[in-house]
Order: structure tokens, then sequence, then C-alpha cells
């Protein structure tokens, strides 16, 4: 094998490089050397050449040729098994193959195509009708990589849009402060959950959650203090959801609703008491309020939705019993239904799991 077969093998070639690359794969140097005569005054070709058989396919693989020129008749080695080799290796199984033979025979040119070749020449051919051959084979080649290139950065660049769409759709859906949903999912939610609650006629729940004192909060410590406060309000309310289709969301200000499908009343009043009692938990300090720690009212609609009702009909409800929760003391769950405005304990509550 030459020198400069021996440095280009070394490199990886990428595909983009679409350049005419000639691979010779002949044992006679007189044809080598014959064949390079040919090509050396043509800049837009490159000429590599082996002599030996068995490390013609190593260096196809290496150097990405546009064309082989093969021989058939060489120590050790039969051409037809070498063709049939290259186009069984994924990287070689379209590059253009030119047979060269010292024979004219119509056996071999038929055996030659049935094999994978793609061109019979018997050496030494013209110097005008390889040069043809081989750009004519090599362009047809190239068209097909700069086909495959196109191809395959336009599935990346649909895969990177389609990626991309789906964080923005995220990033659209969240509240920026708290990191969970924002107006827009929550308005999507309850109608979606709404609708299919009609067709299901399933129960479906709302809490409505409203941070007590929360002026008098930030009015204490500052608008820091109180971007703190609502995050962690948020985490309490998306701790005490335990299943997927359930939504914690910022409704607005220091205002947030939860979203419950196939709950019922006594379903809802469990999870409102759960918040209720993991925000106070946390102790952090509001010495202006009446329990002197962070706290929240909730009110608690539930609903099994009918073709007569809308969802707008139990969001209404749901702002009624949180009204009535802030008037009867605040830190507190109230449902609609209830119209003493107090809380009941309740039990045997039902939430499809």
């Amino acid at each position: 094998m030459s020198q400069e077969i021996s440095a280009a093998a070394d490199l990886e070639l990428p595909l983009t490089t679409f350049k005419v690359r000639v691979l010779l794969v002949d044992d006679q140097l007189l044809v080598v050397e014959a064949v390079r005569r040919m090509l050396a005054d043509e800049p837009d070709i490159e000429f590599h050449f082996v002599t030996a058989p068995s490390q013609a396919l190593d260096c196809a693989l290496r150097l990405h040729p546009t064309v082989i020129l093969q021989d058939l008749v060489m120590p050790n080695v039969d051409g037809f098994d070498l063709i049939r080799t290259y186009r069984g290796m994924d990287k070689l199984r379209h590059v253009p193959i030119i047979v060269l033979s010292a024979k004219e025979e119509p056996k071999l040119k038929a055996l030659g195509f049935a094999v994978g070749a793609n061109d019979y020449l018997v050496k030494l051919p013209d110097r005008l009708e390889l040069l043809a051959r081989v750009r004519y084979h090599s362009g047809a080649y190239i068209s097909r990589l700069q086909r495959d290139e196109a191809f395959r950065f336009l599935r990346e660049s649909q895969k990177n849009l389609a990626d991309a769409n789906i964080e923005l759709h995220k990033l659209a859906a969240l509240d920026s402060l708290t990191g969970i949903a924002n107006r827009r999912l929550f308005d999507e939610t309850i109608q979606r959950e709404w609708q299919r609650g009609q067709r299901q006629r399933r129960p479906l729940s709302l809490l409505m959650c409203d941070v007590d004192c929360f002026k008098m909060y930030n009015d204490t410590f500052g608008h820091m203090a109180g971007d703190l406060c609502l995050k962690k309000a948020a985490a309490v309310l998306t701790s005490c959801l335990k299943r997927t289709t359930d939504l914690a969301a910022r409704y607005g200000g220091e205002e947030f609703a939860i979203v419950l499908p196939d709950t019922d009343a006594a379903g809802a009043r469990k999870v409102a008491e759960d918040c209720l009692r993991q925000l106070e938990d946390l102790r952090i300090e509001n010495p202006q309020s009446t329990h002197k720690v962070v706290t929240m009212s909730i009110g608690i609609a539930t609903f099994v939705p009918a073709p007569d009702m809308a969802e707008g009909d139990m969001l209404a409800s749901a702002d009624r019993a949180l009204y009535a929760a802030k008037s009867g003391g605040r830190n507190r769950a109230v449902s609609a239904d209830d119209s003493a405005g107090q809380t009941n304990t309740g039990s045997g509550s039902s939430r499809t799991p």
C-alpha cells in the first residue's frame, strides 16, 4: 500500500467532504501508475490505490470513496467476492464500483453486474472514457449523499423543533413564580375534566385556596419574602396531591386552585384539610394575622357535571365557599353545600386512586 493511502487511512473523512475520491484496487503497479497518470491533472479528483487486496475493505471504509476501480484477478482474492463483501457493508453498499478487467467476456460482465458492480471496463481504458465514467458514477453517488444529508438534517431539525415546541408548551403552562400550573393550564384542565365528567357521570371537585392575610405578610416582611411564602404554599398544595390527574394551579395573586377529577365531596375535604394542616405546620411567622402563622382558607365545590350546567357554575360555587371560609375566621375549609359556613370533619372519603 502506498504512503498516500497509509496517511489517509488514519483519517475518518466526513461524508460531507463531497469530492470525487477514487480508490483503485489492483495488484499490478503498472496499472496503478497508468491510472494515476490518467487522473493526475484533474484537480477535482483524489486518487488512492491499494495493491494488497486484503487491505481493500479497510481502506474503502476509511476513505469513503465516491467510486471504486476494482480488478478481478488478484493473488489469493477473487474480485467478485470482494465486490460481494463491499455490498454487504452498510457504508459501502451504494458506493459505485467499476470493474477493471483484462478480459472482455460477456459472462464476466454479467457476473460482475450480478454481484453488484455498476460498470465494466477493459484495462487499460481510454483516458477520456475513464474520466467520464468516474465523474458520472461519482456525481450520482455524491447526489445521493447530499440527499441523505439533507434528509438527515431535516429529520434532526424536525425533532429539535418538536422538542422545542414541547418545552415551550410546558413553559407556557407554568406559573413563573411558583413553578406550578398557571391560570391558562387551569382553565384548559377544568374545561376538559368538566366535559369528561359529563360523559362519564363522575364527580369533579374544585378547591379554591387563598393565603390568609397575605397583604399583611407582604407589608411586614417585603415582597421577596412574600414571593417565597407563595412558593412554599404552592409546594404544600402539590405535595397533597397523590394522582397524576390532580392539578394544583396558581389562580392569581395569592389565590390557588386544585382540580380533583373522580373525587366526591368527602375526598375533596380530605385533600383540603391536608393542605391546611401542612401549611400551618410550616410555622411561617405572620404576626399581624389572627393565627400568628401563615394559613389559608379553602372553598370546596363538588359537582357531577350535567348538560344543563357549566364549569363556571362550579367556579362560582367554590368562590362562595371560599368567601364563607374567610368570613368564618380563616384557616378552614368550607364546602359549597355547607350552609352554616363551618367545617365538617367528615369520614369515608371517596377518591378514585
